[in-house]
Parts: C-alpha cells; structure tokens; sequence
C-alpha cells in the first residue's frame, strides 16, 4: 500500500477503537453496528490484502532474478553451440540472437534443437558434452518456467492492489454512513464529537522540513573591478 492508502486504513483503525469502547450504547441490532461488523471485515481483508501485495513484489523481484539467470545460462548454451558449428561451417543454423529478448532467445534454442538432433555425432566429434542437447532443452524449460511464474507473481501483486483499491473505496463509504448516527448519538456532548472527528480524520502527510532542505547555492562573486 502507498502513504495514502496506509493512512487511511489506519483511520478505519482509530474508528474501529472509538466504536469498539462505546459499542453498547448503540442499538443491538441497529445499522450503526451493523457498519461497525462490516468495518472491521474490512480492516481484517485489508491487512490480508496488504500482505499478499508485498509477497507479490517479493516474489516477482525474486523471479526477475532467476529469469535472468535462466537467460544467461540459454544464451551460453547457444554461444557454445555456435561455436563448435563454425567450425563445422553450419553456423548459420544455430545464430545466437542479441541478449535481453526472451521471446527471441527462447524461439533460437527451439531451432538449435531441433536441428542439432541430426548433427548430434558431429557435435560430439567437436569436443561438444555428451548431454548438451539434454542440458540445452532443460534450459529451455527452465526459462519458459521462470517467465511464467515472474508473470504469475507480477499478476498477484497488481490484483492485490487493484482489490485494496475496492476495500478502501467499501471501508470510506461505511465510515461515511457511521457518521451520521454517531454525530446525532452524542450531539450534546462535544467531548466525545471531538474524538470522533479526530477518529474519523484521515491524517495529512508529513511536510519535510525546511531543515532538510539542500542549502541554496552561493551567490555570484561580484564582478572585478578594472585597476584605475
């Protein structure tokens, strides 16, 4: 959650215990109750919603992590694979694309594959590992595996955003219907409004400090004067 959307819950939060000690002088069965249960469903999801975005960016920084490093090892089995088909004068099968594109990457190892399966003995006649088509198709795998789950994780962390979004959205529209039943509960007791209005504010951002702020630069030294 940003700056704003943690202040905010954490007014539901100051409504919720400004309710909470004063919960019994409402109605059993009244409405304002009624918003008081939804209130707290809603900071619960929240706090839940909250947690699943962080593991969602977690996780998709971790993903981002190991996708490249299944990039690198594919694009080194390519380069070795290139290398002993130069030397067989075949080179033009097995082109090694630029690095950074997945989509190309993963399209170049799927022909070096294939056509390396024919060329095999030839490979090997040119000191290529005795596995290197079967490390050459993990790899593949590997890398396939890995843009899915980043995209995975990606999809977490924006779903769980855009559901915040909708609570928040749900938690202001019950604090806005409480409004009225408590105001007209405690309208001659300004005490307790005046805690309520400071329950229900949802607090400003800190300002940074003039302190803070980077010196302002020195002024120009005045221009010499010419030696009379």
């Amino acid at each position: 959650m940003d700056d704003r959307e943690n202040r905010t819950v954490q007014m539901f939060i100051r409504v919720r215990e400004f309710f909470a000690s004063r919960e019994n002088d409402f109605s059993l069965n009244g409405v304002t109750r009624q918003l008081f249960a939804q209130l707290k469903g809603i900071i619960t999801s929240l706090q839940q919603l909250s947690a699943a975005q962080a593991s969602g960016l977690g996780n998709a920084r971790q993903r981002t992590q190991s996708r490249g490093d299944a990039r690198l090892a594919l694009h080194e089995d390519l380069q070795a694979i290139n290398r002993a088909a130069r030397t067989m004068g075949i080179e033009a099968q097995f082109p090694v694309p630029p690095f950074g594109n997945d989509r190309n990457l993963l399209n170049a190892a799927r022909a070096a594959a294939a056509n390396a399966v024919d060329l095999e003995p030839q490979f090997l006649a040119h000191d290529m590992p005795a596995d290197f088509l079967e490390e050459l198709n993990l790899d593949i795998e590997a890398l396939e595996t890995q843009i899915a789950q980043q995209s995975g994780a990606v999809d977490d962390h924006v779903n769980a955003g855009a559901a915040i979004d909708d609570e928040i959205d749900n938690g202001l529209e019950v604090v806005r219907k409480m409004d009225g039943p408590i105001r007209n509960k405690y309208a001659d007791n300004a005490g307790v409004l005046a805690e309520w209005r400071a329950a229900s504010h949802i607090e400003r951002a800190p300002r940074r400090s003039k302190s803070n702020a980077p010196p302002p630069p020195p002024p120009d030294p005045p221009p010499s004067q010419p030696n009379a």
